[in-house]
């Protein structure tokens, strides 16, 4: 899960090499925290939010068919 949002998140920012992508393991639930340069952050949450709401569609169906819960939290 992690490379995935990873891979989306390069491909969206213009600064590819400040992108940190962490993973907080759970018991049923993994936390994925991403973090880019502040001039990045609105290309990665776009227009009211849309590709924020992408990327968490993608996460939650990838996770859903390997039967795990995984949370996106997009940091400042």
């Amino acid at each position: 899960m992690k490379e995935l949002i990873e891979y989306i998140a390069k491909s969206l920012v213009d600064r590819p090499e400040e992108v940190v992508v962490s993973e907080v393991m759970g018991e049923n639930t993994s936390v994925i925290e991403l973090k880019v340069s502040k001039d990045d952050l609105g290309k990665v949450i776009g227009k009211q939010g849309r590709t924020a709401r992408a990327m968490r569609t993608i996460l939650n169906a990838a996770s859903t068919k390997l039967r795990k819960r995984s949370v996106l939290e997009i940091l400042e």
